[in-house]
């Protein structure tokens, strides 16, 4: 059996694999809607509605639950990198682009100021917590759907 063949009979990562399709899908979206342009870079970027981390790995944990049983040592580790994903996608790395909007306040200061000119550091990191919330939801409704 062909690796492609046994991730495509995987329900926990065919589960994960639809629900950042669909959140990136969505994500791209909102975005495209929002800013009446497209931007490549939704494609593979981090941050924005809704949390595409947050889908996949609500989308995993649940599926291997309903494969291997919410009591199983699997379900367990899974929900643990869950939550460990959903503190970090709402929590480090929401305020770690918040450090670098000030950070790129500062170098536009310097620079009009005629003292530094430095590249810009990346903003949109991390979600907040409504977008998190967004992305379980999609992991969710993907998990009960693959079921």
């Amino acid at each position: 059996m062909s690796v492609l063949n046994a991730w495509g009979s995987n329900r926990a990562f065919m589960a994960w694999l639809v629900a950042c399709l669909v959140s990136q899908g969505l994500k791209m979206a909102l975005g495209a809607i929002r800013l009446r342009r497209f931007d490549f870079r939704w494609l593979i970027g981090t941050g924005g509605m809704p949390s595409t981390h947050a889908a996949g790995v609500t989308a995993l944990s649940l599926t291997i639950g309903f494969q291997a049983g919410f009591n199983s040592p699997l379900f367990a580790a899974a929900a643990a990198f869950t939550v460990i994903t959903l503190f970090d996608a709402q929590g480090v790395r929401r305020w770690s682009g918040r450090q670098a909007q000030i950070l790129n306040k500062m170098m536009e200061d310097m620079y009009f100021k005629r003292r530094i000119q430095e590249q810009r550091l990346k903003e949109l990191l991390g979600h907040t917590p409504i977008e998190v919330l967004a992305g379980m939801g999609i992991g969710v409704v993907t998990a009960l759907a693959l079921r």
